[in-house]
């Protein structure tokens, strides 16, 4: 699925749609791709001299790829995260990186859902972590 077409799915719009496109195997297990633009406007002061993907933007990365694994029942509505656990970083990710997620759906209890997600640049883990979300 293409940019275009996540647009059915996903509320988010620009600068804040991270996610380019994605694939969703029979297995539930989801691999969306998102390349970090030289402009984007999250790394304009983060550094100016060595510009840097704040982390909290390669947790929505992550964030909106989980979202995708319900893409059948997101639709109409908001997903808020409702946590973030267990979130480490490995490696910087910079302007011009292709991320790499792969997500999966670890359970449903009511309107939340709890998943685990990590981002790769270059087949190297830069960020894992355990997120929750409901649909609003």
């Amino acid at each position: 699925m293409k940019r275009g077409e996540l647009k059915k799915y996903l509320p988010h719009r620009e600068p804040m749609l991270l996610v380019d496109e994605i694939d969703i195997e029979e297995n539930g297990i989801c691999h969306a791709r998102y390349r970090i633009k030289e402009d984007e406007f999250f790394c304009q002061g983060h550094f100016p001299d060595s510009p840097i993907v704040p982390g909290v933007i390669l947790c929505e990365i992550m964030a909106q790829s989980c979202a995708l694994l319900v893409k059948d029942e997101i639709v109409g509505k908001i997903p808020l995260y409702t946590g973030i656990d267990n979130v480490r970083f490995r490696q910087t990710v910079k302007p011009g990186d292709l991320c790499e997620v792969t997500a999966r759906l670890k359970n449903k209890r009511g309107p939340l859902f709890f998943c685990q997600a990590a981002l790769y640049v270059d087949g190297g883990l830069c960020c894992k972590g355990d997120l929750t979300f409901a649909l609003l």
